[in-house]
């Protein structure tokens, strides 16, 4: 009986993990430990949009980045003066320790002066990127 209990408990904590992993996973969202960091042009390897701009951290074998880039591209397309850069992690691996990247995709919305705004970890939904520079810009 009590190694019911332990698997039922078991699979409701896991249960629950796995819910607020879904949940929190692509959620565009203000980071504390990114207040004054700025990006420019040379760091990024492409110009600053005049509004904004959409940083993705990719890498070669992450199927979810594909998704993330065709989203960031119809809304670089959609929205004027916002525009897209996708940044390789496993090539700029310094730039990914600086800016504490832990997985890819990393999404981070940049102001018109390069500033860090928001973050997104995973694949964001076109709305919530779509809202986060409504508030950035």
């Amino acid at each position: 009986m009590s190694g019911l209990l332990v698997c039922v408990a078991v699979l409701a904590a896991a249960s629950a993990y796995g819910v607020l992993h879904k949940r929190r996973s692509g959620r565009v969202r203000v980071r504390g430990r990114d207040d004054g960091k700025r990006l420019g042009a040379d760091r990024l390897g492409g110009e600053l949009g005049e509004r904004a701009t959409l940083v993705q951290f990719s890498s070669a074998f992450c199927a979810p980045c594909r998704a993330t880039r065709r989203v960031l591209g119809e809304v670089a397309g959609v929205v004027p003066g916002v525009t897209h850069i996708e940044i390789d992690a496993e090539a700029h691996l310094d730039l990914v320790r600086e800016l504490d990247i832990l997985k890819t995709p990393t999404v981070l919305v940049l102001d018109a002066d390069g500033r860090i705004v928001r973050r997104a970890t995973g694949q964001p939904r076109k709305a919530d990127v779509l809202a986060a520079l409504g508030e950035a810009v």
